[in-house]
């Protein structure tokens, strides 16, 4: 079976969670003995195309498989909201465009339940397959070199408690709360991960950029890293803490519990639906700062959280994930 794999973020944007999925994806199927991965612009055709982003090159290079496409869907209306400035004006399009978008699909993947919900709501006509993205476990484990290597990169002491946010620098990844953390918590180091792929269409731009000109000594933004880098970052820290306001199925956090850190989630109602164990979770600043300081200042709390990490993945399994896509593969090629 030939694979037609795509992702526009190969061309541009890397720095997100959708080239990370896309990338993932196309190691899985290469594990599995009798599958071909065509990707992107190569000239051969495959039996199934499968796209991970949603652009011009999405309905270009999908045309000549009619009736065999498939879309991992990442990205739903409500994602622009506090990501582009003015999304209240841009919504109707966004919303008439991801129509388009799913219903161009003959199966969309919907990465989590609130994904699935997004679609229908939409009124796009296409089959929905709920498939989570896969998590290369053994990729992310934290190594004791790994974890001197990380924090030479970032500049921090190898004694110090490292803090790390993971995401875009924009409002609705919780930047700004982050921040409002460090300063609440001098003990730590804070580290945020990330930069502005849409540059100047970045909502929040400007106060975003006062509160890192006055940050304290304490908190650093270390700006974005490559795929191959992110290992290093995930073992130099201690906690992750995850304050983003919207979210379908987040690959930052789930890679951090993978590396065996703790990771604290905003309590938002789309993990109540995805996440099939329990997670640590605040729903305000107060609760994040809180929770800091007791991991900190308690071993057996901090151990407790690393144990709720590991069970946490578990439902990220690529075996299992690998064999629900190969169903859906071989159910398009049987309707075709």
């Amino acid at each position: 079976m030939k694979i037609h794999v795509i992702s526009e973020t190969v061309f541009h944007i890397k720095g997100n969670g959708v080239h990370t999925a896309f990338v993932d994806h196309v190691d899985l199927l290469k594990s599995k003995e009798g599958i071909e991965v065509i990707i992107n612009n190569e000239k051969k055709k495959g039996d199934i195309f499968h796209s991970h982003t949603y652009g011009p090159y999405y309905f270009m290079k999908g045309f000549p498989y009619k009736h065999k496409r498939v879309l991992t869907t990442h990205v739903i209306p409500d994602s622009i909201k506090g990501s582009l400035p003015m999304w209240r004006l841009w919504m109707p399009f966004v919303k008439w465009y991801f129509k388009q978008v799913y219903s161009y699909a003959d199966v969309c993947i919907a990465i989590s339940p609130r994904v699935h919900e997004a679609i229908l709501e939409i009124g796009a006509k296409t089959n929905i397959v709920n498939i989570n993205n896969p998590i290369p476990i053994e990729k992310w484990q934290r190594t004791d070199e790994n974890r001197k290597k990380g924090r030479a990169l970032l500049g921090i002491k190898e004694d110090a408690f490292v803090v790390l946010g993971v995401g875009q620098l924009q409002a609705r990844k919780g930047v700004e709360d982050f921040v409002d953390v460090s300063e609440q918590v001098p003990e730590a180091e804070f580290v945020w991960v990330g930069g502005r792929p849409f540059k100047m269409m970045t909502e929040g731009i400007s106060r975003i950029d006062e509160r890192i000109a006055h940050a304290k000594p304490n908190m650093h933004f270390a700006g974005m890293y490559d795929l191959d880098t992110m290992p290093l970052i995930y073992a130099a820290a201690d906690l992750m803490l995850f304050p983003s306001y919207q979210e379908n199925c987040p690959l930052a956090p789930i890679e951090a519990a993978a590396s065996g850190i703790p990771v604290i989630f905003r309590d938002i109602p789309e993990y109540v639906s995805l996440y099939e164990n329990p997670y640590l979770k605040a729903k305000t600043t107060d609760k994040f700062v809180e929770m800091t300081k007791q991991m900190i200042a308690s071993f057996a709390y901090y151990q407790e959280g690393s144990a709720i990490s590991k069970q946490l993945i578990i439902q990220f399994d690529r075996n299992i994930i690998l064999q629900k896509l190969l169903a859906v593969y071989e159910e398009l090629l049987k309707k075709a």
